[in-house]
């Protein structure tokens, strides 16, 4: 492969934009311009567009259309389900002015973790709960950490940067038992596994567009029916004066139109996507000596293979992909650029060298065999020269 022909395996940081999205959105970038606020005609075009994509997102995950509201993304809704859902889910069950407390794991996303922290500069209590060598959350772990005081307990459901599926569902059946509101960061999950908000038993889901084929810049936020959260974001009262800001049509047309094909596409794509996942793991098995596959003895995401080759540091492998043409990542896209070893890594209980050496593979609907096949031969041809490059003279 060259410069002109490239495989792109980074799809956990974003997707490319299906060509079928793009057609949907075009309408509303063009003729059909109108503000969805607006009383003539351009804007109840608006308006109905947004209706309908409200009721595709909805579909896809199993929840009602009146308990989506549209963001600006994956990291504004879990902003939104952390900081004004821990004091409003103490305020519905009448212990405003109480201690709040609120559990979260250790390998949760940035825009989680940033946000927990922020949280507890501000009084909150925050227990952090671990995970095993495969990078499990046990649900009897947050049994453990659950008070009367717990508020929120918000554990992702699939984690992006080694593709571990978490027991979503038999967490929040705990949380529940104290009366705390549960949030998942479903960012990664939604569009590549099933996700029902009923099955899961959540009170708050985020997923963004641009995970599952939409545009950046648009999400969603699941709120179930009865919670009183309140809006992030104050402005003119848009998303039933849950979010202000006059509302991005073409995105949110755009997301509906995602959300409807993963519905109709989902479970092909992953059945065809789990097979080139194991085509690649096997293939590097065989052909690279000393390779470990972090998390492959957990269920994980069919697109993720997040590899570590012993005495070998993963930029420079990533550095030898993009050469040949190839895009990978050694970690998830929003903290890619610092030094720092994945903190999900470490928090599986990998030193920072080891950590260092990880490799993130994505899959995508776009990917063939014949790239699978040679990333395997570039791979293992960058790890060999590099081992050889270390050995002393």
């Amino acid at each position: 492969m060259n410069e002109f022909n490239p495989i792109y395996l980074d799809h956990n940081a974003t997707t490319p934009l299906d060509p079928r999205v793009l057609q949907a959105m075009m309408p509303y970038l063009l003729a059909d311009h109108g503000n969805a606020s607006s009383l003539h005609r351009f804007g109840q075009r608006a308006r109905q567009a947004i209706d309908t994509a409200r009721q595709q997102v909805a579909a896809l995950i199993g929840a009602q259309p009146d308990e989506v509201f549209f963001v600006s993304g994956g990291t504004e809704a879990d902003n939104w389900a952390l900081r004004e859902g821990v004091a409003a889910a103490a305020a519905q069950r009448g212990t405003t002015g109480a201690p709040m407390h609120l559990v979260t794991s250790a390998i949760e996303h940035a825009a989680v973790l940033q946000t927990v922290e922020r949280l507890r500069g501000r009084g909150v209590a925050v227990t952090f709960v671990g995970v095993d060598g495969a990078g499990r959350v046990d649900p009897e772990a947050v049994a453990a950490a659950l008070t009367p005081e717990t508020t929120l307990v918000s554990v992702m459901l699939a984690n992006n940067d080694v593709g571990t599926l978490q027991p979503v569902a038999a967490i929040a059946a705990l949380a529940r038992q104290v009366g705390a509101w549960v949030h998942t960061d479903a960012v990664q999950a939604v569009g590549k596994i099933e996700c029902d908000v009923r099955a899961l038993g959540v009170d708050l889901l985020a997923l963004s567009a641009h995970k599952l084929g939409g545009p950046k810049g648009v999400g969603a936020l699941f709120v179930r029916r009865g919670l009183r959260l309140p809006s992030l974001v104050e402005g003119g009262g848009q998303e039933r004066g849950r979010r202000g800001g006059t509302e991005n049509v073409a995105g949110i047309v755009g997301l509906g139109q995602a959300a409807e094909l993963a519905r109709a596409e989902g479970s092909e794509r992953a059945r065809r996507t789990l097979a080139l996942r194991e085509r690649l793991e096997l293939g590097l098995l065989a052909r690279i000596p000393r390779l470990t596959i972090n998390g492959r003895e957990a269920a994980r995401l069919p697109t993720t293979v997040n590899l570590a080759c012993a005495g070998v540091d993963g930029l420079d492998l990533l550095l030898n992909l993009d050469l040949a043409g190839i895009a990978a990542s050694t970690g998830a896209a929003c903290s890619s650029g610092r030094v720092a070893p994945s903190h999900v890594l470490r928090a599986m209980g990998r030193d920072a060298a080891t950590a260092a050496e990880a490799l993130r593979l994505s899959l995508g609907a776009t990917n063939t065999e014949a790239e699978i096949d040679r990333t395997i031969e570039v791979l293992a041809e960058a790890v060999e020269g590099l081992r050889a490059q270390a050995q002393p003279a």
